[in-house]
C-alpha cells in the first residue's frame, strides 16, 4: 500500500508519467442479459412529456448509439453518500459541514456531501452557527467564501469533498465566482439500446362510484357533470387518488446490448489544486490525499456485486478492470493493472494518506463544522413538512 500511495503522491503532483487512473466496468441487469433497465427520465426540451438521454459515441472504433444510465452527477452524488454512510459508521474521517433542522416533529440534516452545490450551496449561506453567527462570517466561514483558485486549503481543511467532485459558488456575489472543476468522473451507458413500451393505468379494489368530484375546503366531494379543473371546479375522481385509469401506453424500459461504466481521476485535475504557500510536502500531500478519497468514494459506491440506480435498474457487476494510464506510445495509452478491488483496500490507502498528510501540517477536525438554519429558512422549511389539505394528483 505504501508504494501505491507514493506512486500516487508522485503522480498527482505531476512527477511521473501517469497521467490518469482510470476503472472500466460492465454489468448486465439483475434478471439477466436482455431484460429491459430503466434510464433516467428527464424533460426534454424537443417535447413537454418525460424521455430518456440518447446520443451517438465512438466505442470501440466504432459510432455506437448509446443511452445514458446514470449521468457525472449522479454517479458523484452515489460516491458522496457512500462517503457520509463511512463517516456515520465510524469507519473514517472526513471533514465536513453539517445543518441540523428540527421541523414538524422531524430531526433532519444536511451535509457538504448531500447538498446540491455542496458547502457552496444556499443552505449553508443563509445558516448560522450554535452561538447564532452567520455561518459566512464565522472563521470557518469566511475562509471559504474568500478562498480563490491559488490557494484552496480551505476547502482541503474543512470540505475536501468539494474538491474532488467540484464546486461552484454562484450564489454569492463576488467579482469572480469561485469554480474548481471536479478531479473524479464516472458515468454509465447502455449499448445499442432499444426502447421498450408500457401500460400504465391504476385499478380501484372497490370500484369507486362516478368520475368526477370537487374540492372543498375541507376536502372533497362527489359531484356530477363536467367541467374546468380548480378549486369550486370538477375533476377526474382519479385527481384525488380515487377512480379508475384505463391503462394508456406509456414510455418503458429499454434493453441494451451491454453496460459500461468509465470512471476516471485526473492527475491533471489534482496537479491544478493549489495551496498559496504551503511548504512543498504539505501540497504533495494534500493533493495525494484528495486522489485517495476519490478513489474511497468509487470503491464504497461501486466495489459491490451489485448497484440499484434506481426502480427498474438493479445492475450485477460482471467485470472490472482498474488501471493506471500513462503517457502513450506510438500512438496508444500505457496502460498499467492496479489492484484496487475493494473498499476495504481504499480505505487503507486513504488512512495513510491522511497520515501523510497530517505529518505534513494537515490539521482535520474529526467533529463536523454543526450549523443552523436561519429564522427565514426554518420557517420555509417547516412549511414544506406541513400538510394541508388534498391537491391534485401527478400527471392529471
Amino acid at each position: 500500500m505504501k508504494a501505491l500511495y507514493e506512486r500516487l503522491a508522485g503522480a498527482a503532483s505531476g512527477l511521473s508519467g501517469d497521467g490518469a487512473i482510470r476503472i472500466v466496468a460492465q454489468y448486465e441487469p439483475a434478471a439477466g442479459v436482455g431484460a429491459p433497465v430503466a434510464p433516467p427520465t428527464v424533460k426534454l426540451k424537443e417535447s413537454d412529456g418525460p424521455g430518456q438521454l440518447f446520443e451517438d459515441r465512438w466505442v470501440g472504433g466504432q459510432r455506437t448509439r448509446v443511452v445514458l444510465l446514470d449521468q457525472r452527477q449522479s454517479q458523484a452524488n452515489r460516491c458522496e453518500t457512500a462517503l457520509l454512510e463511512a463517516i456515520d459508521l465510524g469507519d473514517t474521517v472526513v471533514p465536513h459541514l453539517a445543518l441540523h433542522v428540527s421541523a414538524e416533529g422531524r430531526e433532519l440534516r444536511m451535509t457538504n456531501l448531500d447538498a446540491p452545490h455542496r458547502s457552496r450551496d444556499a443552505y449553508f449561506r443563509d445558516a448560522l452557527d450554535e452561538a447564532g453567527v452567520k455561518f459566512d462570517d464565522t472563521d470557518t466561514g469566511r475562509a471559504l467564501r474568500d478562498t480563490g483558485t491559488g490557494d484552496v486549503r480551505a476547502f482541503l481543511e474543512s470540505a475536501p469533498s468539494d474538491l474532488v467532485f467540484g464546486l461552484w459558488d454562484s450564489h454569492r456575489k463576488r467579482r469572480v465566482q469561485l469554480k474548481v472543476p471536479r478531479t473524479y468522473t464516472s458515468e454509465m451507458v447502455g449499448l445499442d439500446p432499444l426502447s421498450g413500451k408500457r401500460a400504465a393505468g391504476r385499478f380501484d379494489k372497490w370500484n369507486f362510484p362516478g368520475d368526477n368530484v370537487e374540492l372543498t375546503a375541507d376536502g372533497w366531494r362527489p359531484v356530477d357533470g363536467t367541467g374546468k379543473k380548480g378549486k369550486g371546479k370538477t375533476l377526474k375522481a382519479s385527481a384525488v387518488g380515487h377512480g379508475m385509469i384505463p391503462p394508456v401506453e406509456g414510455m418503458g424500459g429499454v434493453t441494451v446490448r451491454a453496460i459500461e461504466r468509465n470512471a476516471t481521476l485526473a492527475m491533471a485535475g489534482l496537479r491544478a489544486l493549489r495551496f498559496g504557500d504551503a511548504p512543498k510536502e504539505y501540497v504533495r500531500a494534500g493533493r495525494a490525499l484528495l486522489g485517495t478519497l476519490a478513489l474511497l468514494g468509487d470503491r464504497l459506491a461501486f466495489a459491490a456485486p451489485a448497484v440499484r440506480l434506481r426502480s427498474g435498474c438493479d445492475l450485477l457487476l460482471v467485470s472490472e478492470r482498474i488501471e493506471w494510464v500513462g503517457r502513450g506510445r506510438e500512438g496508444v495509452a500505457v496502460t498499467e493493472p492496479l489492484e484496487l478491488d475493494t473498499a476495504g483496500q481504499a480505505l487503507e490507502l486513504f488512512e495513510l494518506a491522511r497520515s501523510r498528510a497530517e505529518e505534513a501540517g494537515l490539521v482535520w477536525s474529526k467533529e463536523p463544522v454543526r450549523l443552523r438554519p436561519n429564522s427565514q429558512v426554518q420557517q420555509a422549511i417547516e412549511r414544506s413538512f406541513r400538510l394541508e389539505g388534498i391537491g391534485e394528483a401527478e400527471g392529471e
